[in-house]
C-alpha cells in the first residue's frame, strides 16, 4: 500500500476556509480519480502556529503505478486549483511512503 502524503501550511486567516475547500471539494476531486482509496485530513498538534496552520493530507493507494498516474495526469490541474483559490497563503511538500 502506498500513502502519498501533503503536509500543508496554510495561513491562519484562511484555514477555516481551506478546511472546509478539502473536505468539501478537493479529496472528492482527488478520489474521484478512481486512484485513491481513501484519503485523511489530520492537523498537526504541538507546532509553533505563528507562522500558520499545518496539516497533513494523506492519500492511499494500492500501487506505485496508481499514484505514478495521478501525479502525471491529475496532480497538475489540482494543484493549479488550489493555487487559484488560495493563492501564496500556503505552502507544500509531499511525500510518498510504501505501508511495511
Amino acid at each position: 500500500m502506498i500513502v502519498y502524503n501533503v503536509t500543508i501550511k496554510v495561513e491562519a486567516d484562511v484555514a477555516d476556509e481551506w478546511v472546509s475547500w478539502m473536505k468539501d471539494e478537493h479529496i472528492a476531486d482527488v478520489l474521484s480519480t478512481g486512484l485513491f482509496t481513501e484519503c485523511r485530513l489530520c492537523r498537526l498538534l504541538e507546532q509553533d502556529e505563528a507562522e500558520g496552520v499545518t496539516f497533513s493530507a494523506q492519500y492511499t493507494c494500492a500501487t506505485l503505478a496508481e499514484y505514478n498516474k495521478y501525479i502525471d495526469v491529475h496532480a497538475p490541474a489540482m494543484r493549479e486549483k488550489g493555487f487559484k483559490r488560495f493563492g501564496g497563503r500556503f505552502v507544500a511538500f509531499r511525500s510518498v511512503m510504501e505501508v511495511v
